[in-house]
């Protein structure tokens, strides 16, 4: 099946107004503050989790991220269950897009980071994790999901062009390693490219 086919299954649909995702489920978590207001958002940045880690649908990375990890339940929550950390958007195995911070607010997913020689990421980037880990392949709803996403958040700051999405292990490089060598740059890349073609076609044909 070729990339314009596995596009076009995409629903087209998402769309961001005050900040919120119209096809997202949401969930709010405490774990944000204001964007200084000098800066414009024009950074995507590309994540992996999974709570344990490597094991899908559990609903831990939820909690982890509306701080209700309980430390008592698995051996790698007792050392993170304290931690406040939080992303945009989280896209499960099967392409579910969950909110967790509005697109206007500074979500805490990048730590210590630098991007063109701008620290601090968190300040004008949005974060999406995907549930997955370094290792193992993304799925196709992932990618999917992915691309609707970024076209819809590119659509809302333009300022994120393709060359300003990065992964976590690039702006911070030595600290982080996500979304690692499993994801495919490539095919998300040439996905995104073919995908807003068409749109653009639909559009033009209305």
């Amino acid at each position: 099946m070729n990339q314009i086919s596995n596009a076009s299954k995409t629903t087209g649909g998402s769309k961001i107004v005050d900040g919120t995702m119209n096809t997202a489920q949401q969930i709010t978590s405490p774990n944000y503050n204001q964007r200084p207001s000098r800066l414009d958002v024009s950074l995507l940045v590309i994540h992996n989790i999974s709570l344990p880690p490597g094991e899908y649908g559990t609903g831990e990375v939820e909690n982890f991220f509306c701080n209700r990890l309980d430390g008592n339940k698995h051996p790698y929550f007792a050392d993170i269950c304290s931690v406040e950390v939080s992303a945009h958007l989280f896209i499960s195995r099967l392409g579910e897009v969950t909110q967790f911070v509005n697109f206007e607010n500074r979500a805490w997913h990048a730590g210590l980071s630098v991007f063109d020689g701008s620290e601090n990421c968190n300040d004008f980037s949005i974060g999406i994790e995907l549930e997955g880990t370094d290792e193992q392949a993304y799925t196709q709803a992932q990618y999917l999901s992915l691309v609707e996403c970024t076209l819809a958040i590119q659509a809302q700051y333009p300022a994120i062009t393709t060359e300003r999405i990065t992964g976590h292990s690039d702006i911070s490089p030595g600290r982080k390693t996500d979304p690692g060598q499993a994801f495919d740059w490539d095919k998300f890349k040439l996905l995104l490219t073919e995908y807003n073609s068409l749109v653009k076609d639909k559009e033009h044909s209305k």
